[in-house]
Order: C-alpha cells, then structure tokens, then sequence
C-alpha cells in the first residue's frame, strides 16, 4: 500500500509540471489556434536563466519563483512580438512550423551558452521533507503541485470574472466578430503568450529544483502534449486536471509493468480516450453548420 502511495504522489508531482505546461499549450491555442511546439524549450531557457540569475544574486525561494515567472513571462511577449506578430494572417500550418523552428532555436542556444553538462538547481528549504500519510515528500515537489492550483484557481477566476477573460474567450470563439466589437486581438494573444510562457518557466524551474537543470528539460513539452490533447484544447483547466491524470497513469504503468511502457503510457492513454470523446475529457463539442 505504502508504494501504491509513493507512486501517486511521485505522479502527482510530475503531473503537476505536465499540467502547468499544458496549460500554456491550451492556453496559446485558445487565444491564438495554434499549437506552440516550441514550449518545452521555452521552459528549458527559463530555467537555465533562472538558475543563472539565482547563484549570481543568491535569491531565495520565493523570489526565485518570482524570476521563474517573470523571465518566463518577458521571453512569451519577446518571441509574439518579434517571431509570432508578423505571421498574423498566415496559414495555420505555417505559423505552426514556426514554432517548430522556433524550438530548435532555443535548444541550440542553451546548449551553446550553457553546455550540455547537467547542473543542481539550488533552493533553499527545497529538499526539506514533509510527512503525508505516513509517506515522505520533498517540499519542492509538495510546492508544483500547490503551484498548479493556485494556477488553476487563478485561471478559472480570470477566465469567468474578469473583463480581459471575457475577451480572451470571445477572440477564442470568433476573432473576427470579437474585433468588429472593439477587442483587441493582438493584445489577447499577447497576453497569452507572455501568460503560457510564464506557466512553462514556472514548469522548467521546478522541474530543475526537482530533478535537475539539464538540456533535456524541453522534453516537457512533449510529455505535456498528451495532457492537453486529453483535457482538450480548448479546455485550459482541463489540460491542468488531465497533467496530473497523465502523471500518475505513467508512474503506475512504470511501477507496476514496465518502466520502457512508462514513456508511451500517456500517448496509449489518449488513444483510448480519444476514441470515445475525440474533444477530449473536459473540451467542448464543436458543431459546424454546413
């Protein structure tokens, strides 16, 4: 029983990571239609530049946290406005393979500024252990899974109660109506940007407080995908929800079957899923009038 436990707090843990990133793809693809390819590496610079920031002015937690999300956030608005603005109007497809370029760009920079070596992310309190049930866990990892409420709960309040919510979903159902009533749509994807890649710092940092700062760290995105294809795209709580079912259903099938089954364990998953709601666990059905 003891190990059924640890293997679904270690996958909440994971699953929370996966859901903060998912976040940001449904997010992006609400306000904007497209799917951000590049958010992994968008949650891999963050990370290394947080850490870098970190040690050179010996932050602590909190504020460490906070150059996570901030350096996140600046980096979402820096790639709108400079690679994603200009292509307003262009083909889906190749806004898409935009993004993909897009990611393979970043890769290659933090390999070329930082190396491929891996480092330790330091936080102070990070690896202190709280006790649950009996069942030891590091605060780090009782932190992202904290953080992805706050964000959910966040997200949600924003989402129904706000004016620029609103907004975003209006632009999200019909951007050209939403601009015939006066809203700004590149303002709205914008924010999302600078929203989704604040997520994927958030995600990328804890990731490396976690389990270490390493290249490989834009993997996440990868690993995140199926939680928001499983949630739905257009379901930004959802896609947070559905990290944390894709994290535990991986650390089950690896704790219990076979650890090379763990990496496909999401993708089977939404195979599965897909077949009976193709929209996802929490999205909506579209309906189109012909």
């Amino acid at each position: 029983m003891d190990y059924f436990i640890q293997l679904v707090l270690s996958g909440l843990v994971v699953g929370a990571i996966y859901g903060l990133v998912a976040m940001g793809f449904a997010v992006i693809f609400k306000a904007t239609g497209i799917v951000n390819f590049a958010q992994g590496e968008m949650a891999m610079l963050t990370a290394y530049t947080t850490w870098s920031l970190a040690n050179l002015l010996g932050t602590g937690a909190i504020v460490t946290i906070v150059i996570a999300i901030v350096l996140g956030a600046l980096l979402g608005l820096l790639c709108e406005r400079l690679i994603m603005r200009p292509m307003l109007g262009e083909p889906v497809l190749s806004v898409v393979l935009v993004t993909i370029g897009l990611a393979v760009v970043l890769r290659a920079l933090v390999t070329i500024i930082w190396g491929a070596s891996p480092h330790k992310f330091e936080m102070a309190g990070a690896d202190a252990l709280v006790s649950l049930g009996g069942v030891s866990i590091r605060a780090s990892q009782l932190g992202v899974i904290g953080f992805l409420l706050l964000a959910l709960i966040g997200f949600w309040i924003f989402l129904e109660h706000s004016r620029f919510g609103v907004a975003m979903r209006a632009v999200a159902a019909d951007e050209k109506v939403a601009r015939l009533m006066g809203i700004s749509s590149a303002r709205v994807q914008a924010v999302a940007w600078a929203t989704a890649s604040a997520l994927a710092g958030l995600a990328g940092a804890m990731f490396a407080v976690i389990y270490g700062l390493m290249p490989t760290i834009f993997e996440l995105g990868l690993k995140a995908f199926p939680a928001t294809v499983l949630g739905g795209f257009d379901s930004i709580l959802g896609s947070g929800f559905s990290g944390l079912i894709i994290g535990v259903f991986e650390n089950l099938v690896g704790g219990y079957l076979s650890s090379a089954l763990k990496e496909v364990a999401g993708f089977v998953l939404i195979l599965v899923v897909l077949m009976v709601r193709p929209f996802g666990l929490f999205g909506e059905k579209r309906i189109e009038r012909v």
